[in-house]
Protein backbone atom coordinates (compact mmCIF):
# COMPACT_ATOMS: atom_id res chain seq x y z
CA UNK A 1 0.00 0.00 0.00
CA UNK A 2 3.01 2.63 -0.44
CA UNK A 3 2.21 5.85 -2.57
CA UNK A 4 3.09 4.71 -6.82
CA UNK A 5 3.59 8.05 -7.50
CA UNK A 6 6.65 8.79 -5.93
CA UNK A 7 5.71 9.23 -2.11
CA UNK A 8 6.41 6.94 0.72
CA UNK A 9 6.92 3.81 0.05
CA UNK A 10 4.86 2.79 3.71
CA UNK A 11 2.62 5.39 2.82
CA UNK A 12 -0.56 6.25 0.25
CA UNK A 13 -2.03 9.48 -0.48
CA UNK A 14 0.97 11.38 0.35
CA UNK A 15 1.87 12.80 -3.04
CA UNK A 16 0.32 12.56 -6.70
CA UNK A 17 -2.22 14.56 -9.14
CA UNK A 18 -4.85 13.49 -6.13
CA UNK A 19 -3.45 15.45 -3.47
CA UNK A 20 -2.68 18.51 -5.42
CA UNK A 21 -4.94 20.66 -3.70
CA UNK A 22 -4.75 18.76 -0.47
CA UNK A 23 -4.25 21.67 2.67
CA UNK A 24 -1.55 20.08 4.83
CA UNK A 25 -1.21 21.42 8.58
CA UNK A 26 2.31 22.83 7.66
CA UNK A 27 1.31 23.48 4.21
CA UNK A 28 3.19 20.85 2.60
CA UNK A 29 3.42 16.77 3.00
CA UNK A 30 5.21 15.88 5.62
CA UNK A 31 8.76 14.27 5.82
CA UNK A 32 8.76 10.53 6.77
CA UNK A 33 12.24 9.89 6.52
CA UNK A 34 13.73 10.09 9.59
CA UNK A 35 11.03 8.03 11.41
CA UNK A 36 10.99 5.43 8.47
CA UNK A 37 14.94 5.32 8.97
CA UNK A 38 14.12 4.39 12.68
CA UNK A 39 11.55 1.80 11.73
CA UNK A 40 13.46 -0.10 9.42
CA UNK A 41 16.53 -0.15 12.39
CA UNK A 42 14.54 -1.26 15.53
CA UNK A 43 11.68 -2.79 14.08
CA UNK A 44 10.89 -6.83 15.51
CA UNK A 45 9.12 -7.52 12.64
CA UNK A 46 9.68 -7.74 8.52
CA UNK A 47 6.60 -8.90 7.12
CA UNK A 48 6.81 -10.65 3.51
CA UNK A 49 5.72 -8.23 0.82
CA UNK A 50 1.91 -8.32 -0.08
CA UNK A 51 1.16 -10.13 3.09
CA UNK A 52 -1.93 -9.14 5.13
CA UNK A 53 0.45 -7.85 8.31
CA UNK A 54 2.16 -5.51 5.82
CA UNK A 55 -1.00 -4.40 4.40
CA UNK A 56 -2.45 -3.49 7.51
CA UNK A 57 0.65 -1.80 9.14
CA UNK A 58 0.84 0.30 5.56
CA UNK A 59 -2.96 1.34 6.16
CA UNK A 60 -2.29 2.35 9.91
CA UNK A 61 0.48 4.91 8.70
CA UNK A 62 -1.24 5.92 5.98
CA UNK A 63 -4.64 6.73 8.25
CA UNK A 64 -2.03 7.84 11.29
CA UNK A 65 -0.62 10.43 8.38
CA UNK A 66 -3.89 11.74 6.86
CA UNK A 67 -5.29 12.48 11.03
CA UNK A 68 -2.10 14.11 12.06
CA UNK A 69 -1.19 16.19 8.76
CA UNK A 70 -4.58 16.65 6.89
CA UNK A 71 -6.65 19.61 7.71
CA UNK A 72 -9.48 19.10 5.54
CA UNK A 73 -11.86 16.79 5.98
CA UNK A 74 -12.66 16.53 2.27
CA UNK A 75 -9.30 15.00 1.95
CA UNK A 76 -8.92 12.08 4.47
CA UNK A 77 -8.79 9.51 1.27
CA UNK A 78 -8.45 6.54 3.86
CA UNK A 79 -12.01 7.23 5.48
CA UNK A 80 -15.31 6.18 3.84
CA UNK A 81 -17.34 8.92 5.06
CA UNK A 82 -14.77 12.00 7.13
CA UNK A 83 -18.10 13.30 8.26
CA UNK A 84 -19.44 9.55 10.11
CA UNK A 85 -16.28 8.52 10.89
CA UNK A 86 -15.46 7.96 14.87
CA UNK A 87 -12.62 7.21 16.83
CA UNK A 88 -12.89 5.40 20.19
CA UNK A 89 -9.96 5.18 22.83
CA UNK A 90 -10.08 2.23 25.71
CA UNK A 91 -14.09 1.99 25.50
CA UNK A 92 -14.50 6.33 25.77
CA UNK A 93 -17.12 7.92 23.98
CA UNK A 94 -16.52 7.58 20.22
CA UNK A 95 -15.38 11.25 18.95
CA UNK A 96 -15.80 12.15 15.00
CA UNK A 97 -12.65 14.24 13.25
CA UNK A 98 -14.31 17.29 13.90
CA UNK A 99 -14.19 16.75 17.84
CA UNK A 100 -10.67 15.70 17.65
CA UNK A 101 -10.08 19.09 16.19
CA UNK A 102 -11.59 20.40 19.18
CA UNK A 103 -9.64 18.38 21.73
CA UNK A 104 -6.68 19.57 19.79
CA UNK A 105 -5.77 17.21 17.28
CA UNK A 106 -4.45 13.60 17.35
CA UNK A 107 -1.51 13.77 19.79
CA UNK A 108 -4.52 14.86 22.44
CA UNK A 109 -6.77 12.31 21.31
CA UNK A 110 -4.98 9.70 22.14
CA UNK A 111 -4.15 10.85 25.64
CA UNK A 112 -7.64 11.01 27.31
CA UNK A 113 -8.25 10.28 30.53
CA UNK A 114 -10.63 10.39 33.66
CA UNK A 115 -7.96 10.83 35.69
CA UNK A 116 -7.77 13.89 38.02
CA UNK A 117 -5.84 16.69 36.47
CA UNK A 118 -3.37 17.00 39.31
CA UNK A 119 -2.48 12.97 38.66
CA UNK A 120 -2.18 13.33 34.76
CA UNK A 121 1.45 14.20 34.04
CA UNK A 122 0.58 15.45 30.28
CA UNK A 123 -2.50 17.23 30.41
CA UNK A 124 -4.63 16.75 27.16
CA UNK A 125 -7.24 19.58 28.20
CA UNK A 126 -4.50 22.09 28.30
CA UNK A 127 -2.46 21.50 25.30
CA UNK A 128 -3.68 22.60 21.90
CA UNK A 129 -2.44 21.03 18.50
CA UNK A 130 0.01 23.29 17.97
CA UNK A 131 1.82 22.81 21.67
CA UNK A 132 1.02 19.06 21.65
CA UNK A 133 2.63 18.29 18.32
CA UNK A 134 5.46 20.57 19.57
CA UNK A 135 6.53 18.61 22.87
CA UNK A 136 6.64 15.33 21.07
CA UNK A 137 8.25 16.39 18.22
CA UNK A 138 10.96 17.82 20.32
CA UNK A 139 10.92 14.53 22.66
CA UNK A 140 11.13 12.53 19.63
CA UNK A 141 13.14 14.44 17.18
CA UNK A 142 14.08 11.15 14.96
CA UNK A 143 10.19 10.82 15.14
CA UNK A 144 7.98 8.03 16.64
CA UNK A 145 7.85 4.59 15.00
CA UNK A 146 4.94 2.16 14.66
CA UNK A 147 5.39 -1.62 13.42
CA UNK A 148 2.03 -4.02 13.42
CA UNK A 149 3.46 -7.09 15.42
CA UNK A 150 0.35 -9.46 14.73
CA UNK A 151 -2.69 -9.56 12.46
CA UNK A 152 -5.55 -11.50 14.59
CA UNK A 153 -8.77 -10.91 12.02
CA UNK A 154 -8.79 -9.34 8.00
CA UNK A 155 -11.32 -7.21 6.89
CA UNK A 156 -14.12 -6.16 7.36
CA UNK A 157 -12.93 -5.86 10.88
CA UNK A 158 -9.04 -5.54 11.03
CA UNK A 159 -7.52 -6.40 14.43
CA UNK A 160 -4.43 -6.34 15.13
CA UNK A 161 -1.22 -5.31 18.05
CA UNK A 162 0.97 -2.77 17.27
CA UNK A 163 4.11 -0.88 18.82
CA UNK A 164 4.55 1.98 18.88
CA UNK A 165 8.72 3.49 19.87
CA UNK A 166 11.11 6.31 19.82
CA UNK A 167 14.21 7.81 21.64
CA UNK A 168 13.84 10.55 24.03
CA UNK A 169 16.35 12.80 22.59
CA UNK A 170 14.76 15.99 23.64
CA UNK A 171 13.09 17.61 26.45
CA UNK A 172 9.73 16.89 27.67
CA UNK A 173 7.43 19.33 29.63
CA UNK A 174 10.49 20.31 31.95
CA UNK A 175 11.42 16.56 31.95
CA UNK A 176 15.45 16.07 30.64
CA UNK A 177 16.42 13.53 27.74
CA UNK A 178 17.28 10.52 28.28
CA UNK A 179 18.24 9.24 25.71
CA UNK A 180 16.45 5.97 26.00
CA UNK A 181 14.00 3.96 24.08
CA UNK A 182 10.85 4.76 24.95
CA UNK A 183 7.44 2.09 23.56
CA UNK A 184 4.55 1.04 24.28
CA UNK A 185 1.86 -2.01 23.23
CA UNK A 186 -1.83 -1.77 22.11
CA UNK A 187 -4.26 -3.10 20.35
CA UNK A 188 -6.07 -1.62 17.47
CA UNK A 189 -9.39 -2.49 15.45
CA UNK A 190 -10.70 -1.46 12.11
CA UNK A 191 -14.16 -1.30 10.74
CA UNK A 192 -13.61 -0.81 7.06
CA UNK A 193 -15.47 -1.36 3.94
CA UNK A 194 -14.78 -3.76 1.05
CA UNK A 195 -12.29 -1.10 -0.54
CA UNK A 196 -10.70 -1.05 2.93
CA UNK A 197 -11.67 2.38 3.91
CA UNK A 198 -12.19 2.62 7.42
CA UNK A 199 -15.27 3.68 8.90
CA UNK A 200 -14.65 3.78 12.67
CA UNK A 201 -11.68 2.72 14.93
CA UNK A 202 -11.07 1.27 18.21
CA UNK A 203 -7.91 2.03 20.30
CA UNK A 204 -7.01 0.07 23.77
CA UNK A 205 -3.38 1.04 25.25
CA UNK A 206 -1.91 2.16 28.27
CA UNK A 207 -1.08 5.97 28.04
CA UNK A 208 1.05 5.32 31.46
CA UNK A 209 3.40 3.07 29.27
CA UNK A 210 4.20 6.33 27.06
CA UNK A 211 3.94 9.15 29.85
CA UNK A 212 6.21 6.81 32.28
CA UNK A 213 8.93 6.39 30.25
CA UNK A 214 9.32 10.69 29.05
CA UNK A 215 9.06 10.76 33.26
CA UNK A 216 11.47 8.14 34.99
CA UNK A 217 14.31 10.69 34.57
CA UNK A 218 12.64 13.43 37.42
CA UNK A 219 11.69 17.19 36.63
CA UNK A 220 14.51 19.19 35.75
CA UNK A 221 15.04 23.06 35.32
CA UNK A 222 16.26 22.41 31.80
CA UNK A 223 13.15 20.64 30.21
CA UNK A 224 11.10 22.97 27.41
CA UNK A 225 8.05 23.25 28.18
CA UNK A 226 5.11 23.02 26.15
CA UNK A 227 2.02 25.10 26.96
CA UNK A 228 -1.49 25.84 25.73
CA UNK A 229 -0.54 28.76 23.87
CA UNK A 230 1.69 26.61 21.62
CA UNK A 231 4.79 28.91 21.40
CA UNK A 232 7.25 27.62 19.72
CA UNK A 233 10.98 27.60 21.78
CA UNK A 234 13.16 29.19 18.82
CA UNK A 235 15.55 25.88 19.69
CA UNK A 236 13.24 23.26 19.28
CA UNK A 237 12.69 22.95 15.43
CA UNK A 238 9.61 21.95 13.92
CA UNK A 239 9.86 18.11 12.36
CA UNK A 240 7.28 16.83 10.18
CA UNK A 241 7.75 13.28 10.55
CA UNK A 242 5.52 12.89 13.71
Amino acid sequence: MGDSEGGDKYRSHLSGEAEKNTKWRNGAPPNYVSVNKLFEEGRTKVWPPGSLEEQVQNMVKTWEMELFNKTRLADHKTLVDPNTYTKTLNGRKPITLEETRKIGGGYNSFLQTSLPEELRGYNPAAETAESAHLAFTTTFPRGFALEVLQVYSGPPVIAYKFRHWGYMEGPFQGYPPTGELVEFFGIGIFHVDEKVRVERVEFFFDRGELLGGLMRGGKGSGGSMSTSTGAPSPSCPFLASK
